[in-house]
Protein backbone atom coordinates (compact mmCIF):
# COMPACT_ATOMS: atom_id res chain seq x y z
CA UNK A 1 0.00 0.00 0.00
CA UNK A 2 1.27 3.33 -0.80
CA UNK A 3 2.24 5.40 2.15
CA UNK A 4 -0.19 8.05 3.18
CA UNK A 5 0.87 9.98 7.00
CA UNK A 6 -0.99 12.67 6.65
CA UNK A 7 -4.06 10.30 6.85
CA UNK A 8 -3.39 7.67 9.48
CA UNK A 9 -1.00 10.14 11.69
CA UNK A 10 -2.08 11.01 14.94
CA UNK A 11 -3.51 14.22 16.18
CA UNK A 12 -0.03 15.58 16.09
CA UNK A 13 0.24 15.32 12.21
CA UNK A 14 -2.58 18.06 12.59
CA UNK A 15 -1.51 21.66 11.20
CA UNK A 16 -1.06 23.95 13.40
CA UNK A 17 -4.12 26.22 11.65
CA UNK A 18 -6.63 23.62 12.41
CA UNK A 19 -5.45 22.58 15.91
CA UNK A 20 -6.10 26.21 16.15
CA UNK A 21 -9.61 26.41 15.28
CA UNK A 22 -10.46 22.84 16.49
CA UNK A 23 -8.85 22.15 19.94
CA UNK A 24 -6.63 19.38 19.21
CA UNK A 25 -6.11 18.16 22.80
CA UNK A 26 -9.84 18.37 23.44
CA UNK A 27 -10.36 16.37 19.93
CA UNK A 28 -8.04 14.16 20.12
CA UNK A 29 -9.04 13.26 23.87
CA UNK A 30 -12.15 11.38 22.04
CA UNK A 31 -12.85 8.91 24.88
CA UNK A 32 -15.88 7.21 26.04
CA UNK A 33 -18.36 9.79 28.13
CA UNK A 34 -16.32 12.80 27.60
CA UNK A 35 -17.45 16.59 27.09
CA UNK A 36 -15.00 17.10 24.46
CA UNK A 37 -15.55 20.00 21.83
CA UNK A 38 -15.16 20.18 18.34
CA UNK A 39 -15.71 23.06 16.48
CA UNK A 40 -17.76 24.21 19.57
CA UNK A 41 -19.90 21.14 19.40
CA UNK A 42 -20.16 19.16 22.21
CA UNK A 43 -20.44 15.84 21.98
CA UNK A 44 -21.99 15.26 24.95
CA UNK A 45 -25.35 16.33 23.14
CA UNK A 46 -25.31 12.92 21.41
CA UNK A 47 -24.10 11.27 24.42
CA UNK A 48 -26.76 12.65 26.58
CA UNK A 49 -29.57 11.56 23.19
CA UNK A 50 -28.24 8.03 23.55
CA UNK A 51 -28.45 8.16 27.12
CA UNK A 52 -32.21 9.77 27.41
CA UNK A 53 -33.73 8.41 24.25
CA UNK A 54 -31.83 5.24 23.78
CA UNK A 55 -34.40 2.91 25.31
CA UNK A 56 -37.20 3.70 23.42
CA UNK A 57 -35.07 3.05 19.67
CA UNK A 58 -38.05 0.71 19.13
CA UNK A 59 -40.93 2.93 20.10
CA UNK A 60 -39.68 5.60 17.84
CA UNK A 61 -38.90 3.70 14.96
CA UNK A 62 -41.77 2.14 14.75
CA UNK A 63 -43.73 5.80 15.14
CA UNK A 64 -41.20 7.49 12.58
CA UNK A 65 -39.63 4.98 10.34
CA UNK A 66 -41.19 2.17 9.77
CA UNK A 67 -43.73 0.30 12.30
CA UNK A 68 -44.14 -3.31 9.92
CA UNK A 69 -40.52 -3.20 10.83
CA UNK A 70 -40.57 -2.90 14.29
CA UNK A 71 -43.41 -5.85 14.64
CA UNK A 72 -41.33 -8.37 13.19
CA UNK A 73 -38.71 -7.36 15.78
CA UNK A 74 -41.24 -7.82 18.62
CA UNK A 75 -42.48 -11.11 16.79
CA UNK A 76 -39.29 -12.96 16.30
CA UNK A 77 -37.93 -11.77 19.85
CA UNK A 78 -34.99 -9.51 18.46
CA UNK A 79 -36.28 -6.15 19.70
CA UNK A 80 -33.41 -5.90 21.93
CA UNK A 81 -31.99 -2.58 23.40
CA UNK A 82 -28.45 -2.62 21.76
CA UNK A 83 -25.95 -0.24 24.09
CA UNK A 84 -22.26 -0.98 22.24
CA UNK A 85 -20.52 -2.82 19.99
CA UNK A 86 -16.89 -3.93 19.50
CA UNK A 87 -15.12 -6.48 16.80
CA UNK A 88 -17.46 -9.78 16.19
CA UNK A 89 -20.08 -8.57 19.36
CA UNK A 90 -22.82 -6.80 20.23
CA UNK A 91 -23.56 -6.30 23.93
CA UNK A 92 -27.30 -5.38 24.79
CA UNK A 93 -28.39 -2.16 27.91
CA UNK A 94 -28.12 -5.60 30.18
CA UNK A 95 -24.68 -6.35 29.36
CA UNK A 96 -25.27 -9.46 27.58
CA UNK A 97 -22.55 -10.11 24.91
CA UNK A 98 -23.71 -11.55 21.62
CA UNK A 99 -21.79 -13.09 18.44
CA UNK A 100 -22.74 -11.25 15.24
CA UNK A 101 -22.96 -13.86 12.83
CA UNK A 102 -24.85 -11.45 10.56
CA UNK A 103 -22.02 -8.48 10.43
CA UNK A 104 -24.60 -5.66 9.02
CA UNK A 105 -25.47 -7.81 5.94
CA UNK A 106 -21.56 -8.29 5.28
CA UNK A 107 -20.50 -4.49 6.44
CA UNK A 108 -18.13 -5.14 8.88
CA UNK A 109 -15.64 -7.16 7.62
CA UNK A 110 -13.05 -5.71 9.39
CA UNK A 111 -14.86 -5.44 12.66
CA UNK A 112 -17.40 -3.08 14.11
CA UNK A 113 -16.04 -0.01 15.59
CA UNK A 114 -12.51 -0.49 14.31
CA UNK A 115 -10.29 1.94 16.13
CA UNK A 116 -8.17 2.52 12.99
CA UNK A 117 -10.59 3.43 10.07
CA UNK A 118 -11.89 5.51 13.06
CA UNK A 119 -8.82 7.05 14.15
CA UNK A 120 -8.30 8.07 10.01
CA UNK A 121 -12.22 9.30 10.16
CA UNK A 122 -11.44 11.77 12.92
CA UNK A 123 -7.67 12.89 11.29
CA UNK A 124 -9.82 14.24 8.42
CA UNK A 125 -12.25 16.13 10.02
CA UNK A 126 -9.48 17.93 11.72
CA UNK A 127 -7.36 18.17 8.24
CA UNK A 128 -10.22 20.89 7.42
CA UNK A 129 -9.83 19.35 3.67
CA UNK A 130 -10.96 20.68 0.61
CA UNK A 131 -13.50 17.98 -0.40
CA UNK A 132 -16.35 17.56 -2.89
CA UNK A 133 -15.33 20.66 -4.47
CA UNK A 134 -16.96 19.59 -7.30
CA UNK A 135 -15.10 21.81 -9.97
CA UNK A 136 -12.35 20.67 -8.91
CA UNK A 137 -9.75 18.22 -7.70
CA UNK A 138 -9.68 17.05 -3.99
CA UNK A 139 -6.64 14.46 -2.84
CA UNK A 140 -8.37 11.78 -1.21
CA UNK A 141 -10.71 10.12 -4.27
CA UNK A 142 -7.49 9.18 -6.69
CA UNK A 143 -5.48 7.61 -3.71
CA UNK A 144 -8.27 5.65 -2.71
CA UNK A 145 -9.08 4.86 -6.59
CA UNK A 146 -5.12 3.99 -7.20
CA UNK A 147 -5.14 1.45 -4.44
CA UNK A 148 -8.46 -0.31 -5.48
CA UNK A 149 -6.79 -0.59 -8.59
CA UNK A 150 -3.60 -1.56 -7.54
CA UNK A 151 -5.58 -4.63 -6.14
CA UNK A 152 -7.65 -5.94 -8.94
CA UNK A 153 -6.70 -7.16 -12.60
CA UNK A 154 -5.43 -4.98 -14.98
CA UNK A 155 -8.00 -5.05 -17.09
CA UNK A 156 -10.10 -2.75 -14.56
CA UNK A 157 -8.20 0.97 -15.12
CA UNK A 158 -10.98 3.51 -13.99
CA UNK A 159 -13.11 3.91 -10.86
CA UNK A 160 -16.14 5.48 -10.11
CA UNK A 161 -17.11 6.09 -6.82
CA UNK A 162 -21.06 5.54 -5.43
CA UNK A 163 -22.70 6.00 -2.49
CA UNK A 164 -24.26 2.27 -2.00
CA UNK A 165 -23.48 -1.33 -3.25
CA UNK A 166 -27.29 -0.59 -5.37
CA UNK A 167 -25.56 2.94 -7.26
CA UNK A 168 -22.46 0.87 -8.17
CA UNK A 169 -24.60 -1.82 -9.62
CA UNK A 170 -26.76 1.46 -11.53
CA UNK A 171 -23.77 2.52 -12.74
CA UNK A 172 -22.74 -0.35 -14.83
CA UNK A 173 -26.14 -0.69 -15.97
CA UNK A 174 -26.15 2.59 -17.33
CA UNK A 175 -22.65 2.61 -18.46
CA UNK A 176 -22.96 -0.86 -19.89
CA UNK A 177 -25.77 -0.09 -22.13
CA UNK A 178 -24.20 3.25 -23.40
CA UNK A 179 -20.75 1.88 -24.07
CA UNK A 180 -21.99 -1.57 -26.05
CA UNK A 181 -24.92 0.89 -27.57
CA UNK A 182 -26.79 -2.35 -26.73
CA UNK A 183 -30.15 -2.46 -25.00
CA UNK A 184 -30.42 -5.33 -23.15
CA UNK A 185 -29.03 -6.84 -19.68
CA UNK A 186 -29.01 -10.35 -18.63
CA UNK A 187 -28.77 -11.47 -14.82
CA UNK A 188 -29.51 -14.80 -13.15
CA UNK A 189 -32.47 -16.39 -11.02
CA UNK A 190 -32.09 -15.72 -6.91
CA UNK A 191 -29.56 -12.88 -7.69
CA UNK A 192 -29.53 -9.68 -5.45
CA UNK A 193 -28.34 -6.83 -6.71
CA UNK A 194 -30.25 -4.10 -4.99
CA UNK A 195 -33.86 -2.36 -4.73
CA UNK A 196 -33.67 0.74 -6.45
CA UNK A 197 -35.02 0.66 -10.01
CA UNK A 198 -32.71 -0.73 -12.06
CA UNK A 199 -31.20 -3.35 -10.16
CA UNK A 200 -34.49 -4.68 -8.97
CA UNK A 201 -35.00 -4.83 -12.77
CA UNK A 202 -31.99 -7.61 -12.86
CA UNK A 203 -32.79 -8.61 -9.04
CA UNK A 204 -33.83 -12.33 -9.46
CA UNK A 205 -36.31 -12.71 -6.40
CA UNK A 206 -39.42 -11.76 -7.05
CA UNK A 207 -40.63 -11.61 -3.69
CA UNK A 208 -38.64 -8.25 -4.19
CA UNK A 209 -39.75 -6.93 -7.64
CA UNK A 210 -43.38 -8.43 -8.22
CA UNK A 211 -44.97 -5.34 -6.26
CA UNK A 212 -43.15 -2.67 -8.13
CA UNK A 213 -43.61 -3.20 -11.78
CA UNK A 214 -43.98 -2.74 -14.64
CA UNK A 215 -39.49 -2.64 -14.10
CA UNK A 216 -37.37 -1.38 -16.89
CA UNK A 217 -37.90 -3.25 -20.06
CA UNK A 218 -34.91 -5.44 -21.59
CA UNK A 219 -33.93 -7.45 -18.58
CA UNK A 220 -34.15 -10.97 -18.64
CA UNK A 221 -32.87 -14.29 -16.53
CA UNK A 222 -31.17 -16.91 -16.84
CA UNK A 223 -30.50 -20.00 -14.18
CA UNK A 224 -27.16 -19.87 -12.35
CA UNK A 225 -24.95 -22.00 -13.30
CA UNK A 226 -26.66 -22.75 -16.70
CA UNK A 227 -24.50 -22.03 -19.58
CA UNK A 228 -26.26 -22.65 -22.49
CA UNK A 229 -29.45 -20.62 -21.08
CA UNK A 230 -26.80 -18.08 -21.36
CA UNK A 231 -25.30 -18.36 -24.44
CA UNK A 232 -29.04 -18.58 -25.68
CA UNK A 233 -29.12 -15.12 -24.71
CA UNK A 234 -26.23 -13.86 -25.44
CA UNK A 235 -25.96 -15.40 -29.23
CA UNK A 236 -28.52 -12.79 -30.19
CA UNK A 237 -25.91 -9.66 -29.91
CA UNK A 238 -28.06 -7.04 -28.39
CA UNK A 239 -27.35 -7.94 -24.75
CA UNK A 240 -24.57 -5.06 -23.24
CA UNK A 241 -24.22 -6.87 -20.00
CA UNK A 242 -24.13 -10.16 -17.78
CA UNK A 243 -25.02 -9.23 -14.33
CA UNK A 244 -23.70 -11.82 -11.94
CA UNK A 245 -22.57 -12.60 -8.49
CA UNK A 246 -19.58 -14.62 -8.04
CA UNK A 247 -21.37 -16.51 -5.07
CA UNK A 248 -25.40 -15.63 -4.95
CA UNK A 249 -25.70 -13.75 -1.52
CA UNK A 250 -29.60 -15.08 -1.39
CA UNK A 251 -28.79 -18.68 -0.20
CA UNK A 252 -24.99 -18.66 -0.67
CA UNK A 253 -25.29 -20.04 -3.64
CA UNK A 254 -21.61 -21.34 -5.19
CA UNK A 255 -20.92 -21.54 -8.83
CA UNK A 256 -20.28 -24.87 -10.86
CA UNK A 257 -17.40 -25.87 -11.63
CA UNK A 258 -16.00 -23.73 -14.61
CA UNK A 259 -19.69 -21.68 -14.91
CA UNK A 260 -17.72 -17.98 -14.26
CA UNK A 261 -15.37 -19.08 -16.57
CA UNK A 262 -17.27 -20.06 -19.29
CA UNK A 263 -19.69 -17.08 -18.47
CA UNK A 264 -16.32 -14.82 -19.12
CA UNK A 265 -15.83 -17.00 -22.82
CA UNK A 266 -19.01 -16.18 -23.65
CA UNK A 267 -19.36 -12.52 -23.17
CA UNK A 268 -15.58 -12.30 -25.05
CA UNK A 269 -17.25 -14.30 -27.86
CA UNK A 270 -20.29 -11.89 -28.54
CA UNK A 271 -19.30 -9.08 -27.19
CA UNK A 272 -20.92 -9.06 -23.98
CA UNK A 273 -19.78 -6.85 -20.91
CA UNK A 274 -18.48 -8.78 -18.06
CA UNK A 275 -20.02 -7.67 -14.65
CA UNK A 276 -18.80 -9.09 -11.75
CA UNK A 277 -21.49 -7.83 -8.80
CA UNK A 278 -18.40 -8.02 -5.73
CA UNK A 279 -20.71 -5.64 -3.10
CA UNK A 280 -21.10 -8.48 -0.52
CA UNK A 281 -18.13 -11.18 -1.55
CA UNK A 282 -15.48 -8.37 -1.61
CA UNK A 283 -12.62 -7.26 0.60
CA UNK A 284 -11.80 -10.57 1.85
CA UNK A 285 -15.52 -12.35 2.64
CA UNK A 286 -14.61 -15.47 0.80
CA UNK A 287 -10.62 -16.07 1.49
CA UNK A 288 -9.49 -13.67 -1.52
CA UNK A 289 -9.77 -9.89 -1.60
CA UNK A 290 -12.21 -10.10 -4.27
CA UNK A 291 -14.23 -13.09 -4.79
CA UNK A 292 -13.47 -13.22 -8.83
CA UNK A 293 -9.66 -14.11 -7.57
CA UNK A 294 -11.32 -17.24 -6.76
CA UNK A 295 -11.67 -18.16 -10.63
CA UNK A 296 -9.17 -15.69 -11.99
CA UNK A 297 -11.51 -13.68 -13.44
CA UNK A 298 -10.78 -10.45 -15.71
CA UNK A 299 -14.45 -8.86 -15.61
CA UNK A 300 -15.21 -5.61 -17.40
CA UNK A 301 -17.23 -3.79 -14.58
CA UNK A 302 -17.06 -4.79 -10.76
CA UNK A 303 -19.13 -3.40 -8.20
CA UNK A 304 -18.36 -2.99 -5.10
CA UNK A 305 -19.79 -1.15 -1.50
CA UNK A 306 -20.63 -2.83 2.08
CA UNK A 307 -17.56 -3.15 4.09
CA UNK A 308 -15.33 -0.48 1.78
CA UNK A 309 -15.48 1.72 4.55
CA UNK A 310 -15.53 -0.63 7.65
CA UNK A 311 -19.27 0.33 8.07
CA UNK A 312 -18.49 3.68 9.57
CA UNK A 313 -19.68 5.76 6.37
CA UNK A 314 -21.78 4.94 2.99
CA UNK A 315 -19.72 4.42 0.35
CA UNK A 316 -19.54 2.22 -3.28
CA UNK A 317 -17.64 2.21 -6.67
CA UNK A 318 -17.62 0.77 -10.02
CA UNK A 319 -14.52 -0.65 -11.26
CA UNK A 320 -14.53 -0.81 -14.72
CA UNK A 321 -12.19 -0.87 -17.86
CA UNK A 322 -10.21 1.89 -19.47
CA UNK A 323 -12.58 0.87 -22.65
CA UNK A 324 -16.02 1.29 -21.31
CA UNK A 325 -15.42 4.29 -19.45
CA UNK A 326 -13.82 6.32 -22.85
CA UNK A 327 -16.85 5.14 -24.37
CA UNK A 328 -18.88 6.88 -21.93
CA UNK A 329 -16.47 9.88 -20.81
CA UNK A 330 -15.47 10.28 -24.66
CA UNK A 331 -15.11 13.90 -24.26
CA UNK A 332 -15.18 17.30 -22.73
CA UNK A 333 -18.23 17.98 -23.05
CA UNK A 334 -19.33 14.26 -21.93
CA UNK A 335 -17.32 14.58 -18.77
CA UNK A 336 -20.38 14.91 -16.31
CA UNK A 337 -21.95 11.53 -17.89
CA UNK A 338 -22.31 10.04 -14.31
CA UNK A 339 -21.82 10.92 -11.12
CA UNK A 340 -23.13 11.74 -7.57
CA UNK A 341 -22.74 14.61 -5.31
CA UNK A 342 -21.82 12.93 -2.07
CA UNK A 343 -20.24 9.52 -3.43
CA UNK A 344 -16.45 11.31 -3.53
CA UNK A 345 -16.41 12.55 0.14
CA UNK A 346 -13.47 12.80 2.13
CA UNK A 347 -14.71 10.98 4.87
CA UNK A 348 -15.70 7.70 2.44
CA UNK A 349 -12.44 8.08 1.16
CA UNK A 350 -10.39 8.37 4.13
CA UNK A 351 -12.56 5.45 5.76
CA UNK A 352 -12.15 3.51 2.05
CA UNK A 353 -8.19 3.79 2.37
CA UNK A 354 -7.92 3.02 6.12
CA UNK A 355 -9.87 0.08 5.40
CA UNK A 356 -7.66 -1.20 2.61
CA UNK A 357 -4.80 -0.90 5.22
CA UNK A 358 -6.76 -2.61 7.82
CA UNK A 359 -7.08 -5.50 5.86
CA UNK A 360 -3.23 -5.36 4.85
CA UNK A 361 -1.95 -5.09 8.35
CA UNK A 362 -4.28 -7.44 9.95
CA UNK A 363 -4.16 -9.92 7.85
CA UNK A 364 -7.63 -10.66 7.52
CA UNK A 365 -8.08 -12.14 3.80
CA UNK A 366 -5.95 -15.27 4.77
CA UNK A 367 -7.72 -15.45 8.30
CA UNK A 368 -11.03 -15.37 6.53
CA UNK A 369 -9.46 -18.10 4.26
CA UNK A 370 -8.25 -20.03 7.43
CA UNK A 371 -11.70 -19.38 9.48
CA UNK A 372 -13.93 -19.79 7.04
CA UNK A 373 -12.11 -23.54 6.70
CA UNK A 374 -12.52 -24.26 10.38
CA UNK A 375 -16.57 -23.32 10.48
CA UNK A 376 -16.79 -25.84 7.58
CA UNK A 377 -15.03 -28.41 9.20
CA UNK A 378 -16.97 -27.82 12.55
CA UNK A 379 -20.32 -27.36 11.27
CA UNK A 380 -20.38 -30.11 8.08
CA UNK A 381 -20.95 -33.12 10.57
CA UNK A 382 -24.47 -31.04 11.24
CA UNK A 383 -25.51 -32.99 7.86
CA UNK A 384 -25.12 -36.22 9.21
CA UNK A 385 -26.24 -36.19 12.85
CA UNK A 386 -29.46 -34.63 11.58
CA UNK A 387 -31.88 -35.47 8.67
CA UNK A 388 -33.25 -32.07 8.23
CA UNK A 389 -30.02 -30.53 7.46
CA UNK A 390 -29.54 -30.92 3.91
CA UNK A 391 -26.19 -28.99 3.14
CA UNK A 392 -23.76 -27.06 4.56
CA UNK A 393 -21.60 -24.77 2.36
CA UNK A 394 -19.63 -21.63 1.91
CA UNK A 395 -16.23 -19.71 0.77
CA UNK A 396 -14.16 -18.21 3.73
CA UNK A 397 -16.57 -16.11 6.21
CA UNK A 398 -19.52 -16.71 3.52
CA UNK A 399 -21.09 -19.30 5.21
CA UNK A 400 -24.82 -21.27 5.24
CA UNK A 401 -26.60 -24.19 6.13
CA UNK A 402 -30.14 -25.53 4.55
CA UNK A 403 -32.68 -27.72 5.74
CA UNK A 404 -35.25 -29.77 4.20
CA UNK A 405 -37.99 -32.11 4.81
CA UNK A 406 -36.65 -35.33 7.07
CA UNK A 407 -37.68 -38.53 6.90
CA UNK A 408 -39.01 -39.25 10.10
CA UNK A 409 -40.64 -36.71 11.59
CA UNK A 410 -42.15 -35.64 8.66
CA UNK A 411 -45.72 -34.15 9.44
CA UNK A 412 -44.42 -32.02 11.99
CA UNK A 413 -41.87 -30.23 9.59
CA UNK A 414 -44.53 -30.15 6.92
CA UNK A 415 -46.55 -28.59 9.01
CA UNK A 416 -44.45 -25.46 9.52
CA UNK A 417 -43.39 -25.06 5.80
CA UNK A 418 -47.16 -25.08 5.05
CA UNK A 419 -47.29 -21.93 7.04
CA UNK A 420 -44.58 -20.40 5.25
CA UNK A 421 -42.03 -21.74 3.29
CA UNK A 422 -38.48 -21.63 4.71
CA UNK A 423 -40.12 -21.13 8.23
CA UNK A 424 -37.84 -24.02 9.69
CA UNK A 425 -34.98 -21.84 9.59
CA UNK A 426 -36.90 -19.45 11.44
CA UNK A 427 -37.15 -21.62 14.45
CA UNK A 428 -33.29 -22.51 14.13
CA UNK A 429 -32.24 -18.88 14.69
CA UNK A 430 -34.38 -17.81 17.53
CA UNK A 431 -32.81 -19.86 20.27
CA UNK A 432 -29.44 -19.19 18.27
CA UNK A 433 -30.49 -15.52 19.86
CA UNK A 434 -32.67 -15.81 22.79
CA UNK A 435 -30.25 -19.20 24.10
CA UNK A 436 -27.44 -18.91 22.36
CA UNK A 437 -26.73 -15.53 22.25
CA UNK A 438 -25.71 -14.98 18.44
CA UNK A 439 -27.37 -12.82 15.92
CA UNK A 440 -28.27 -14.40 12.82
CA UNK A 441 -30.26 -14.14 9.82
CA UNK A 442 -32.31 -16.53 7.14
CA UNK A 443 -30.96 -16.29 3.66
CA UNK A 444 -34.28 -14.55 2.24
CA UNK A 445 -37.35 -15.12 1.92
CA UNK A 446 -39.03 -18.54 2.01
CA UNK A 447 -35.74 -19.93 1.74
CA UNK A 448 -34.95 -22.47 4.26
CA UNK A 449 -31.08 -21.16 4.63
CA UNK A 450 -29.40 -20.14 8.13
CA UNK A 451 -26.64 -17.46 6.14
CA UNK A 452 -23.76 -16.00 8.24
CA UNK A 453 -21.60 -12.99 7.23
CA UNK A 454 -19.33 -12.40 10.51
CA UNK A 455 -16.93 -9.84 11.08
CA UNK A 456 -13.35 -11.25 9.63
CA UNK A 457 -12.09 -10.42 13.29
CA UNK A 458 -13.78 -13.36 14.55
CA UNK A 459 -12.04 -15.95 16.80
CA UNK A 460 -11.81 -20.05 16.64
CA UNK A 461 -13.57 -19.49 20.18
CA UNK A 462 -16.95 -17.77 18.25
CA UNK A 463 -16.77 -20.33 15.53
CA UNK A 464 -16.79 -23.39 18.08
CA UNK A 465 -19.68 -21.14 20.07
CA UNK A 466 -21.41 -21.22 16.80
CA UNK A 467 -21.16 -24.93 16.06
CA UNK A 468 -22.31 -25.82 19.45
CA UNK A 469 -25.03 -23.47 19.76
CA UNK A 470 -26.50 -24.54 15.78
CA UNK A 471 -26.61 -28.34 17.60
CA UNK A 472 -28.85 -27.28 20.45
CA UNK A 473 -31.17 -24.78 18.43
CA UNK A 474 -31.55 -27.23 15.54
CA UNK A 475 -32.23 -30.30 17.84
CA UNK A 476 -34.72 -28.33 19.74
CA UNK A 477 -36.37 -27.00 16.27
CA UNK A 478 -36.73 -30.45 15.07
CA UNK A 479 -38.83 -31.36 18.18
CA UNK A 480 -40.66 -28.75 17.56
CA UNK A 481 -42.61 -28.49 20.95
CA UNK A 482 -45.91 -26.87 21.54
CA UNK A 483 -44.84 -23.00 22.31
CA UNK A 484 -42.76 -23.40 19.43
CA UNK A 485 -45.68 -24.45 17.13
CA UNK A 486 -47.24 -21.36 18.27
CA UNK A 487 -44.64 -18.71 17.53
CA UNK A 488 -44.89 -20.89 13.97
CA UNK A 489 -48.41 -19.16 13.66
CA UNK A 490 -47.81 -16.01 15.15
CA UNK A 491 -44.50 -15.05 12.44
CA UNK A 492 -46.79 -16.62 9.64
CA UNK A 493 -49.47 -14.25 10.57
CA UNK A 494 -52.13 -16.19 11.44
CA UNK A 495 -52.81 -15.29 14.91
Amino acid sequence: MLPAPALFGTAANVPASSAAVHGTAACAAGSRGTASTFGGYSQQVISELVAGRGGDSLDLWARTINPQFARVLRTIGFDRTWARAEGAYLWDDEGNRFLDLLGGFGMFNVGRNNRTVRDALIETLQLDLPGSVQLGASPLPPLLAEELLRRTPSRLERVLFTSTGTEAVEAALKLGRAATRRPRVVSTLHGFHGLTLGSLSANGNPEFSDRFGPLLPGFDKVPFGDLDALEAELRREDVALFLVEPVQGKGVNLPPAGYLEGAQALCRRFGTLFCVDEVQTGFGRTGKLFALEHWGLEPDLVPVSKSLSGGYVPVGALLMSRWVHERVFDSMENAFSHGSTFAPNELAMAAGLATLRELDDEDLVARSERLGARLLELTEPLVDRYEVVRDVRGLGLMWAIEFGEPTSRRRAYRFVERLQHGLFAQLVILPLFTEHRILSQVAGHGIPVVKGLPPLTVVEDDLEWVAEALDAAIAKAQRLPRAVAGFALTAAGLR
